[in-house]
């Protein structure tokens, strides 16, 4: 039995932010959690005051992965036809508004995974990150051998993978893993205020920027810049696009409509 929400929520002016508290449990993806962590990203993404979400743990981890006493039960089937983990990632795409990971202590297998379907990720200096499920005779199942691969190469990926070691911050960052990374404390500071600039610009238009950067690792070259251009012309249908030329031209902060 959970006796405290699985989930913190809390929004910083246009802000959301989202952290996950199973403490005694390193954060480990429940059901319970998982549905609640739905919950909060698609009530945000229906909420015009929240330009920008960020997901984030505690300073011992972020997510330590699936939760094993939880998987432990099932076999084939019941893994086939209870796949949370699956859900968690096509919901999660799903989503329009950016989403920060703010990432200090572990971030390992579903929580690795978890934190490679947010769109930026920050973390602290002692932040690590892998995908040991080889090590429980399984593989990762929430995209690990996917975005790891796209996001630091086909050797290193396959490194963690079949290896199940893992990877320190400051390697995380130099691999194009994570963005920045900061001190510890510092670390969901630093992603509320990227993702209030964020926040700051025209939603609609973050929302086709991130829909562009997305679909690129769908997409072949030709097929992106096609996809590309024709987000770039509906743009021009927005008033807010108009009132961004304006504003320059008239050296004034825009005043956007998000319309």
């Amino acid at each position: 039995m959970e006796l405290e929400p699985t989930i913190l929520t809390r929004e910083e002016g246009n802000v959301g932010i989202i952290t996950l508290n199973r403490p005694k449990a390193l954060n480990a993806l429940n059901a319970i959690l998982i549905d609640e962590l739905l919950a909060a990203l698609r009530s945000y993404d229906r909420n015009s005051d929240i330009g920008a979400v960020v997901v984030t743990g505690n300073n011992k981890a972020f997510c330590a992965g699936a939760d094993i006493k939880e998987q432990r039960e099932l076999d084939f089937v019941g893994a086939y036809n209870t796949d949370y983990l699956k859900d968690l990632n096509d919901a999660i795409v799903a989503i329009h508004k950016p989403i920060i990971g703010a990432i200090n202590g572990y971030a390992l297998g579903g929580g690795c995974e978890l934190a490679m379907m947010c769109d930026i990720l920050y973390a602290g200096r002692g932040a690590v990150f892998g995908q040991p499920e080889i090590k429980l005779g399984t593989i990762p199942g929430a995209g690990g051998t996917q975005r790891l691969i796209r996001a630091i190469g086909k050797s290193k990926a396959m490194d963690m993978i079949l290896t199940g070691r893992t990877m320190k911050s400051a390697e995380a960052e130099a691999s194009g893993l994570v963005a920045k990374i900061f001190d510890d404390e510092e670390t969901v500071t630093r992603a509320i205020e990227t993702a209030q600039k964020i926040a700051s610009f025209s939603a609609p238009v973050v929302a086709m920027a991130k829909e562009a950067v997305n679909e690129a690792e769908e997409l072949g070259l030709k097929n992106g810049l096609h996809f590309e251009s024709r987000l770039y012309h509906s743009s021009f249908g927005l008033a807010d696009h108009v009132e961004g030329f304006e504003a320059f031209l008239q050296k004034r902060e825009p005043r956007w409509t998000h319309k």
